[in-house]
């Protein structure tokens, strides 16, 4: 078995309007005495489901529901308060809230990324959590101001077919995929929110002009498009591309579902490059939230180690709370660190990115 080495809504307002209509799926995970959890939730709660509560918190998640719903499935047992989720994108989520505003239902945001935090934030819509809760993570990856913290995180890398390109074919820099050797082999997912994020620190490192260009400089070289990171990574295993820019957790994720007949691998750019620097998922508190002590319980959870243990250990994820380490198969992080990106200036950046993004014509490959 092969191990794993180290379409966004084509405008916000289309975004915005798809956001108001989507899905709204309450959980009523709440627990009793005699009620105990089974298959994944089990592994993270191993007790009986205390006594329901009328506490409650309402939650807008931007992570997966088969990622997320353990995670708040044994909360809601451990805890006794009852969950509400709206799932949906982050990029969605966090227009909504914008449009919410103080009118909103939701007392917590879980992003995939912070650019849509830092968008709410630039707009006064998030509370300052605890410093209790912010000290569970080492203060880069937690916001200055306390706004937000992180609960996992995701390396960006290059995922390759191995049947295609051999180790020395790879690029050691991001800069190097927009040479003539890289015509049409590279897939981007444009309009997935961590590509979004990436391009907005990327601008953020090395100025508008030059992330302009070498995204321009993509779509000339015939940058091939994918709506996200898995698809990316099915088609390097398939051998229907021959490498693309992914979150490094799918390929470890499609490793253990397919197992020898995924074709592919991860390939970490140069300690240092932007194109594998780490991003972070991020919980909040909206400013309006009128459940802010289980707003906060809720986060804490996250942040505990069993939680954790199961960002790592199942999903491949890097867990970010202190005392817990990353799972065995996932390589040391060397590349560009989260401590050295101010996060808090995203939000600013984020409406740009995506003009950029629509305007490069990538949308049309």
């Amino acid at each position: 078995m092969l191990l794993p080495v180290a379409k966004r809504s084509p405008s916000p307002s289309l975004v915005l309007a798809l956001s108001l209509v989507s899905a709204l799926i309450i959980g009523a995970c709440s627990g009793n005495a005699d009620r105990t959890l089974d298959g994944t939730a089990a592994a993270i709660y191993t007790g009986p489901c205390v006594d329901e509560s009328d506490r409650s918190v309402t939650i807008y998640s931007g992570r997966t529901e088969n990622l997320i719903e353990p995670v708040l499935d044994a909360f809601a047992c451990e805890t006794g308060i009852s969950v509400q989720v709206r799932w949906g994108s982050s990029t969605d989520l966090g227009l909504t809230l914008v449009e919410e505003g103080d009118r909103t239902p939701a007392d917590v945001f879980l992003s995939r990324s912070p650019g849509p935090v830092g968008l709410l934030d630039a707009r006064g819509l998030l509370a300052e959590i605890d410093q209790s809760v912010l000290d569970l993570v080492a203060p880069e990856n937690r916001s200055s101001v306390g706004s937000w913290v992180g609960f996992s995180g995701r390396q960006r890398v290059l995922v390759y077919n191995v049947d295609d390109t051999a180790p020395g074919q790879l690029p050691s820099s991001i800069f190097d995929l927009t040479d003539e050797r890289y015509r049409g082999q590279v897939a981007i997912p444009a309009t997935n929110g961590s590509f979004v994020d990436w391009f907005t620190v990327f601008r953020d490192q090395f100025g508008s002009d030059v992330a302009t260009q070498w995204l321009n400089d993509m779509v000339a070289n015939d940058a091939q498009v994918y709506s996200n990171n898995r698809a990316i990574v099915e088609a390097a295993g398939r051998g229907e591309i021959q490498m693309g820019l992914v979150n490094h957790y799918y390929n470890y994720q499609e490793v253990i579902a397919v197992g020898d007949s995924h074709r592919a691998l991860n390939h970490g750019f140069t300690d240092g490059d932007i194109g594998s620097v780490l991003i972070i998922t991020a919980a909040t508190i909206t400013a309006s939230s009128d459940n802010v002590e289980e707003a906060e319980e809720l986060i804490s959870y996250l942040l505990s180690a069993p939680v954790q243990n199961y960002f790592t250990q199942e999903t491949f994820e890097y867990p970010l709370a202190g005392g817990v380490e990353p799972a065995d198969v996932l390589p040391p992080l060397g590349a560009l660190k989260i401590g050295s990106i101010d996060f808090d200036k995203l939000g600013g950046g984020f409406e740009e990115t995506i003009a950029i993004i629509e305007a490069s014509g990538i949308l049309s490959q």
